[in-house]
């Protein structure tokens, strides 16, 4: 779910210069001061430097996958934040087609032309609303295999979900797009294109509040769609998703017009969330749908009359767990009656959606599955682990450590040599990795996980590199000990708040929270909630060294989610500090940002603090990394 925090340099970077001297002084902006810095960019020594990959080749979030229809061991996928993958081979190694070629990051649909698989449709910005998501630039195309792309609109959707080509043409597409998360935009809903991307027309549009979740295309006839729209608004602290006009419609003239099927005979009569839908392509009159409802009253629905009647064929919780995040399905192509559900885990039911089973899958928080229109036994799974390959309906699948699209919030190195760089993956470990070895490559033997979890920073003892600090979400910080290979907790006290808003916890630490060793001492470690805590031993006991840093305000603070369904799982904690360092200059010399918009600054090692908020940001503005200068106690960077 995350991109890496660093990414953040690249939209904003404030130079600050506070004299350290003067205690009433005030932040500045020095818009022509030449950064001590700057000099680096001409260094000789840097010229001839180039990237590797150092690893892990380990799978990171994907939502959108597809296959080849005439080659057996072709697929594709498409990273969340890693641009659009492919292998020959059946998932035994796969390469980028778009690294270098197009300016594709974030990948939310995929899809080949049924009549012509050299041309590739990509829809680019996730829809599954994380709280730091990462939106697109539109739609691109490729005639070649992959070989030369063209960027053909729709830019300020922003977040396209799925998208559908004419099975007799590939310049027939449908586009299913949510548009801004942030705020109301006019470019959401469902375009189409007949003239492979030239032009396009908005064909259904309901508010500039409500997007296209899902699209389905009936294959025996590509004029009959079905359509899922979701009422969705981001903030920084929570999601807002459901009501409003959400609902499922259809349209039989190729999207000229639309009837909503939401009122119908047998679909919940209340307000709806998110939904999947699915065709049954054996049956093409029968539809799966899985639907967010309050009360309830969600659920797995079927139809058998292409939409006019419904029936709940299952109840079960599981299938709404986080609906928001997943509620995709998809109907086997032969079996009218088999139908696999997305959520924690894939879900198959081969009863027409009354009971269903796990279909073990590597990895868990499944999002998409593609089957082979013509062998239901071949299919490819997106998940947070990447995309997984299966040959015999799910026995067996390719494997997670093949893919180079690991999200990583935070790196950073020890002082070994040869080094070892740390790192948390989304939805995955910890890791410690080689930067070099003899083996040729660095491979599964050289990285291992340290502790914490999936989303913090993680800060190695500068006198001993064998002890490292990890973290995960809800303050949980952890001592690992590579010499006896174990982990203890050391956190400040109870780590699981799950179901609270963060108005109602102790410490408000956020997703990824700041874990810092001093560069003067080593046995002065800090972490921040939304005050800073150090710890002189090493996490025996702990202090606060700082009064409440941010703003606090109680309206970013209550509950995130519903109307419908809450979301409670710590992502969305706000007003704490999100960034912590301490000069690498003069001992004590601390600054703090928090993720609502203040920097302060602490000259005698947390005792006062002193507000020094750059003039003119915007409210609510994230401080997301702070680097003091290397040189120059009173100068840091802030993106």
């Amino acid at each position: 779910m995350h991109r890496s925090t660093s990414c953040a340099l690249a939209a904003a970077l404030l130079f600050l210069g506070l004299p350290i001297a003067s205690l009433s002084a005030q932040s500045r902006v020095a818009s022509t001061a030449q950064p001590d810095s700057a000099r680096l960019s001409y260094d000789p020594a840097l010229r001839g430097m180039t990237w590797r990959s150092a690893g892990p080749f380990r799978g990171g979030r994907a939502v959108a996958v597809t296959g080849d229809p005439v080659h057996r061991e072709t697929f594709y996928f498409g990273a969340v934040d890693g641009g659009v993958w492919k292998t020959i081979n059946g998932g035994q190694t796969w390469f980028s087609l778009t690294d270098g070629k197009a300016t594709i990051a974030s990948v939310g649909a995929i899809a080949l032309a049924p009549s012509d698989p050299n041309v590739i449709w990509v829809g680019t910005g996730e829809t599954d609303w994380r709280e730091d998501l990462t939106h697109g630039d539109g739609v691109w195309r490729s005639t070649d295999g992959g070989d030369s792309w063209q960027h053909v609109g729709l830019e300020d959707t922003r977040h396209i979900g799925v998208i559908k080509v004419d099975p007799n043409n590939p310049d027939i597409a449908y586009v299913a797009a949510m548009g801004h998360a942030f705020g109301p935009n006019s470019m959401r809903g469902v375009f189409r294109t007949s003239d492979g991307g030239k032009s396009w027309k908005k064909i259904l549009y309901l508010d500039e509040n409500t997007g296209a979740a899902d699209l389905a295309m009936d294959p025996s006839n590509p004029r009959i769609l079905y359509a899922a729209m979701w009422r969705a608004r981001r903030s920084p602290w929570g999601l807002d998703a459901g009501a409003g006009k959400s609902g499922l419609w259809k349209s039989t003239d190729g999207g000229d017009s639309w009837t909503e099927l939401s009122g119908n005979q047998g679909l919940p009569a209340t307000r709806l969330g998110r939904i999947g839908i699915a065709i049954s392509p054996s049956m093409t009159q029968r539809l799966y749908a899985s639907v967010e409802a309050p009360d309830s009253a969600g659920g797995i629905f079927r139809s058998d009359n292409g939409g006019r009647t419904w029936t709940r064929t299952n109840s079960d919780q599981e299938f709404r767990v986080r609906a928001w995040y997943y509620s995709l399905l998809t109907a086997d192509p032969v079996d009218p009656n088999t139908v696999y559900v997305m959520n924690l885990s894939v879900m198959r039911s081969i009863d027409g959606g009354r009971s269903f089973r796990v279909v073990g899958v590597p990895h868990g928080d499944t999002h998409i599955m593609w089957i082979d229109p013509k062998d239901p036994r071949r299919m490819i799974n997106g998940n947070d682990g990447g995309a997984q390959i299966s040959f015999d309906a799910g026995a067996s699948w390719s494997s997670v450590y093949t893919q180079a699209t690991a999200q990583f919030y935070h790196v950073t190195t020890d002082n070994q040599f040869p080094y070892r760089i740390f790192g948390s993956q989304q939805d995955n470990s910890s890791v410690s990795i080689a930067s070099r070895s003899d083996n040729g490559a660095i491979g599964l033997r050289d990285f291992w996980p340290v502790g914490g979890g999936e989303s913090g920073y993680i800060a190695v003892n500068p006198a001993d590199p064998n002890i490292v600090i990890g973290s995960s979400y809800m303050g949980t910080v952890t001592r690992y000990d590579e010499r006896t290979k174990q982990t203890q907790d050391i956190s400040l006290g109870m780590n699981n708040w799950d179901g609270l808003a963060v108005k109602d916890v102790p410490y408000r630490f956020a997703w990824t929270f700041p874990i810092i060793y001093s560069p003067h001492d080593p046995k002065r470690l800090y972490v921040t909630a939304q005050k800073v805590f150090l710890t002189t031993d090493e996490g025996k006991s702990w202090k606060a060294i700082s009064p409440d840093l941010t703003v606090h305000d109680t309206a970013t603070m209550g509950p995130s989610g519903g109307p419908i369904t809450l979301d409670m799982t710590g992502t969305e904690w706000y007003a704490t500090v999100f960034t912590f360092a301490e000069s690498p200059v003069t001992p004590g010399v601390l600054w703090a940002g928090s993720d609502d918009g203040l920097l302060h600054l602490s000259r005698d090692a947390g005792a006062t603090w002193q507000n020094v908020t750059p003039p003119g940001l915007g409210k609510f503005t994230k401080m997301s990394i702070i680097e003091p200068s290397h040189f120059d106690a009173g100068v840091a960077y802030l993106a």
